[in-house]
């Protein structure tokens, strides 16, 4: 990063940093998933890599609710793959599906909650040459892979960012996708999107306001 301008007076064509760029604390995390879900639609991923910061402001995510959401992977209990989302607040959760594609998730709530937030999509900001569009895209882009599993988002290498950009005017909500196998967990609205942006990962599907 030797030379690159520092991250609060970022400027780029394809969606500018505004003002000064702050770290999201703990306590950002440390609330039910679904807050931290709306809540994320608007901030900035960042993962300062060894070629300089990859940025991204998020645009699409979904909330997974806990042991009792049939959709979220904690549903089976403590494992060796989900002990993260069991963990503290604001650790990433990454795994793998298909054998090939990252999947990236910020844990919430109280230790042990058991919760977390997937991110889905993102508009590029700087460092991206590649379609953040889609979890698997998203990382495949920024760069996020299980090596990144448990790191703490309050550091140095990965973590997420507040600007003076103005919250989403509108923010959507609808069904998870390719949730089918949760039953009546598979419809319910935790999907949450900037309607119409570009970066979104698929169209609104029985679309409901937020």
């Amino acid at each position: 990063m030797s030379g690159a301008p520092p991250l609060s007076r970022l400027v780029t064509p394809a969606d500018p940093i505004q003002g000064d760029c702050r770290r999201l604390d703990r306590a950002f995390y440390d609330r039910p998933a679904e807050t931290v879900a709306r809540d994320l639609l608007g901030r900035l991923l960042v993962h300062a890599t060894p070629d300089g910061p990859r940025i991204g402001r998020i645009v699409e995510v979904e909330a997974y609710l806990g042991p009792g959401d049939l959709a979220a992977h904690t549903s089976r209990g403590r494992t060796a793959r989900t002990k993260a989302m069991f963990g503290p607040p604001g650790h990433a959760y990454v795994y793998l599906i298909y054998g090939m594609h990252h999947c990236m998730n910020v844990v919430t709530g109280p230790e042990g909650s058991g919760t977390a937030v997937l991110l889905r999509a993102l508009a590029p900001v700087r460092g991206l040459d590649a379609s953040t569009s889609g979890p698997g895209r998203l990382c495949r882009a920024m760069g996020v892979t299980r090596d990144h599993y448990g790191i703490d988002l309050c550091g140095d290498t990965l973590w997420l960012a507040r600007d003076d950009a103005p919250a989403p005017a509108d923010i959507a909500a609808g069904p998870r996708i390719g949730v089918d196998y949760a039953g009546e967990w598979a419809a319910k609205p935790l999907r949450f999107f900037v309607p119409g942006h570009p970066a979104v990962s698929r169209a609104p599907r029985g679309k409901n306001a937020a």
